[in-house]
């Protein structure tokens, strides 16, 4: 397994906050993401600002596509981002037909996996040639309480054994990062522990070192 990179997300809903604190990190991440909240906020300029901002970082449009993926995924892709995600509740047609856009313009498909889905799924997924997918804890299940569990692990590892390489998301920090060293992760996320931190470079200098250490130079 690869070392996995750290993505900034950016769920602002003024693109003007969101570049700022792409100034104070993007020196310091992997992946940069329009998070849904920008997108819907701010429209598909968010995308375009964001590759303009940072020409060669990952660009991520988080647009969690749920129909129209042929269309959705050329404005993406021809905004200049790399990756884009697609929910898992979207029928197989939505992610074939997103799936082909972003192979043709050299980019990828994430499965947004929020909600209800299956490893039967997963399966599809990948057999159409995704490779990744979104592990996300939301917002409102944080809120109430819910912890990472081993139920959670035990369905990271059979999304890992499936041949998918995971971003994990959802009020994640340095110290949790050993809870999925046995996991494929191809990013981890974070959004607020890195914005609202008091000093947002030096939290994600923590999130590197971590990654560093449990899975290598």
């Amino acid at each position: 397994m690869s070392r996995p990179l750290l993505q900034l997300a950016l769920d602002h809903t003024s693109l003007k906050a969101a570049q700022h604190d792409v100034t104070l990190l993007q020196d310091h991440v992997d992946i940069v993401e329009a998070g849904t909240i920008l997108c819907l906020t701010e429209g598909l300029p968010a995308v375009r600002a964001l590759r303009e901002q940072c020409p060669d970082k990952i660009i991520v449009a988080d647009w969690k596509v749920a129909d129209a993926g042929e269309t959705l995924a050329q404005q993406a892709f021809d905004a200049g981002a790399n990756w884009m995600t697609i929910i898992c509740a979207a029928p197989l047609a939505t992610v074939e037909k997103g799936h082909a856009v972003a192979v043709a313009r050299g980019g990828e498909i994430q499965m947004e996996l929020f909600g209800n889905w299956t490893l039967d799924d997963a399966r599809a997924w990948y057999r159409l040639g995704v490779r990744q997918a979104i592990y996300h804890r939301g917002r409102d299940a944080q809120a109430s309480g819910q912890q990472w569990g081993e139920a959670d692990l035990a369905r990271m590892k059979a999304l890992s054994d499936i041949g998918l390489q995971l971003s994990i998301t959802g009020g994640i920090t340095p110290a949790d990062l050993p809870l999925f060293q046995q996991i494929n992760v191809k990013a981890f996320i974070a959004g607020r522990a890195l914005a609202n931190a008091a000093q947002p470079s030096q939290v994600a200098r923590e999130f590197h070192a971590q990654i560093h250490a449990l899975w290598g130079e």
